[in-house]
């Protein structure tokens, strides 16, 4: 497992060494598409806020972080709610130490609430998608984040907005829903959720949202999957590395 790792990292610097890519390759791309539409009250929203700002302030994340082959992701903030009212609180940010977490999370803490309106999720992602162009990073990996507490009522309908991520290099949609019941869980899971390694969850109440979010992060940031045989990884692995070129060009479509 060590000898694949090695493997890999020479390889992504080599490619970038020749010019394959002039952005900074890390472990992840990550970012966090937070609902503040109409159904969430103040306190709701700064449960949410806070709940993202504990978690990089968590040592388990930063663990995870150091756990992959460059020890490095690259995270943004986005607060989103109707089909024109999206915007990056936080930009692209590189977390390779503790201190990096840190500031990350005191930035979040220090956003402000820019929307009240409607729940356009599926204009968020494609809106979110966009952001990942020309942001100087380069993951082995690329995820969208999700959490909301309601079902799409403006903006793109159907499951436009996951379509277009997922074709266009975002590996992995992962969605978080507190309360709303079966109706907008199965919402998520049907119209938000997909790619790689997908998975939704869902709390009964934002009370209970900083808790779950950390778990959600290391499980995006971990990539956490069944274990596989060492010949398995290896044919995932060089199948990545012929995906990287194919997956750096529809971003920049």
């Amino acid at each position: 497992m060590k000898k694949l790792t090695i493997f890999l990292v020479s390889v992504f610097f080599t490619l970038s060494i020749v010019g394959f890519s002039n952005a900074m390759l890390v472990d992840l791309e990550l970012s966090l598409l937070v609902d503040v539409s109409g159904s969430v009250n103040t306190s709701e929203f700064n449960l949410q806020k806070q709940g993202y700002a504990n978690a990089f302030h968590n040592v388990n994340i930063w663990n995870a972080i150091d756990q992959g082959a460059f020890s490095r992701i690259a995270v943004n903030l986005v607060y989103w709610s109707g089909s024109n009212q999206q915007t990056e609180v936080v930009g692209w940010t590189l977390i390779d130490s503790q201190a990096a977490a840190n500031t990350f999370a005191n930035a979040i803490s220090g956003t402000t609430r820019h929307f009240n309106g409607a729940t356009a999720i599926q204009s968020a992602l494609q809106w979110g998608t966009g952001r990942f162009v020309n942001n100087g990073f380069e993951g082995t990996r690329s995820v969208i984040d999700v959490s909301g507490d309601g079902v799409r009522n403006s903006g793109l309908s159907g499951t436009v907005g996951r379509d277009y991520a997922l074709s266009h290099g975002i590996d992995t949609i992962n969605g978080i829903v507190i309360g709303g019941g079966n109706s907008v869980f199965g919402y998520y899971n049907s119209n938000v959720v997909g790619g790689t390694n997908a998975f939704s969850m869902q709390v009964n109440s934002f009370g209970q949202f900083g808790e779950a979010i950390d778990r959600k992060l290391i499980r995006e940031i971990s990539n956490e999957v069944p274990e596989p045989s060492t010949l398995l990884l290896m044919g995932a692995g060089l199948f990545g590395l012929v995906s990287y070129g194919r997956k750096r060009s529809s971003k920049q479509k």
